[in-house]
């Protein structure tokens, strides 16, 4: 049975009637353009084919009553008085209606049903999708206009300030704004996109490493500070106003570390460039090369890899018919995304278990993606 069928037998199950709206909010997998985007940089994510699915309906007072079929749990609280609690996916539903309500937005109470498909805690970005669900649900129950980059933007707060996860605006956005078969070229600047469609016989292949990071619990905070130590180093609002000319002239006065770190970012930055016109050119063997070059630098510059997914990243590129891959997400464990020739999956997705097996005792875990449409809602029909 689909999640999309699970979902609405769920509720009608739990609820003793039907839903009245369904929402689909996909995951994503960054291609490149890591640790850039709350550096104002550019990045080229994709929505994929992994979803949550809520299926839901307006309530007649403040409510929020939520089940996660996953999880087997029910989130549940008033509108006009709620709190933090514990750092749980709740939170994320939370922090939405607070950042909606703090934003001017007069949300109503709704029930439904949640389930989802895309691992947690692997850097697919569940914790995005779940927001911009959670958005959709208000904003179809409360009678608002869905206006994406905006939304995106509350999302991004809720996961900031109410949950408190320092990240930039690529997750959210790229679930609110996904387009079909095509990655998005972002500016997280000023949040312009440009279509970027994934070249003839190429697949994306993401891999689950088994190392399940926490953002929380990371150096992802520290990374995001050691960041604004190097801009404020030249005077810049961001690393984006700086240059790798100014930045190596600049060698000697700053930390080793911090010299890294922004060096990551800024040849980042040229790799998400080089990347979309490799993929305007149709070209999947240059974009794989950059691919494996941003891995490189995530592990020696940022430093935000570990020994598993090296070796992860090692196994997939010396498949014949990988053209490239690297570590994806914030770091510290969680997913490799791969570019495949079509006709390789197949042979790649068994070597690369048996190999990673052998080498680490873990479990990898394939995922065959293709790119989607962001968050979408559907009225069903009473």
């Amino acid at each position: 049975m689909s999640l999309k069928d699970q979902v609405i037998l769920e509720f009608d199950k739990r609820f003793h009637r039907a839903p009245d709206y369904l929402i689909s909010s996909p995951g994503r997998v960054n291609l490149i353009g890591e640790h850039t985007d709350y550096n104002q940089g550019f990045v080229l994510p994709m929505a994929i084919n992994r979803a949550i699915w809520v299926a839901l309906r307006a309530r007649e007072d403040h409510q929020v009553v939520a089940y996660s079929h996953n999880l087997d749990e029910t989130l549940q609280f008033d509108l006009k008085a709620f709190s933090k609690k514990h750092a749980d996916w709740g939170e994320y539903v939370k922090g939405v209606a607070w950042a909606l309500q703090v934003h001017g937005y007069d949300l109503s109470g709704w029930e439904g049903v949640i389930a989802g498909d895309i691992p947690i805690g692997a850097g697919l970005s569940s914790s995005a999708a779940l927001e911009l669900a959670a958005v959709r649900a208000f904003e179809v129950v409360s009678g608002f206009d869905w206006e994406p980059v905006e939304m995106a933007k509350l999302a991004q707060r809720a996961e900031n300030d109410w949950v408190g996860v320092n990240c930039g605006i690529m997750d959210q956005l790229i679930v609110a704004v996904g387009k079909k078969g095509c990655a998005l070229k972002i500016d997280c600047r000023s949040l312009e996109f440009e279509e970027a469609s994934l070249p003839d016989g190429l697949t994306v292949v993401v891999i689950d490493s088994s190392t399940p990071r926490g953002l929380m619990d990371s150096a992802y905070n520290e990374r995001r500070q050691q960041c604004e130590q190097a801009a404020q180093h030249f005077g810049a609002a961001s690393l984006r106003d700086v240059t790798l000319e100014e930045l190596r002239a600049a060698t000697d006065a700053l930390d080793p570390t911090i010299f890294k770190r922004a060096k990551h970012v800024l040849t980042e930055n040229q790799r998400v460039e080089e990347a979309f016109i490799a993929m305007r050119d149709n070209d999947p063997a240059t974009l794989g090369m950059i691919l494996q070059d941003g891995h490189a630098s995530l592990r020696d510059d940022f430093e935000v890899s570990r020994a598993e997914i090296d070796t992860l990243v090692g196994i997939a590129n010396s498949h014949p018919g990988c053209y490239g891959s690297r570590m994806t997400g914030a770091g510290f464990g969680g997913c490799v995304v791969c570019l495949l020739q079509d006709d390789a999956v197949g042979s790649f997705t068994e070597s690369v278990h048996e190999g990673y097996l052998q080498v680490t005792g873990l479990e990898a875990t394939c995922y065959v993606t293709t790119a989607r449409q962001g968050v979408k809602v559907e009225k069903l029909g009473r």
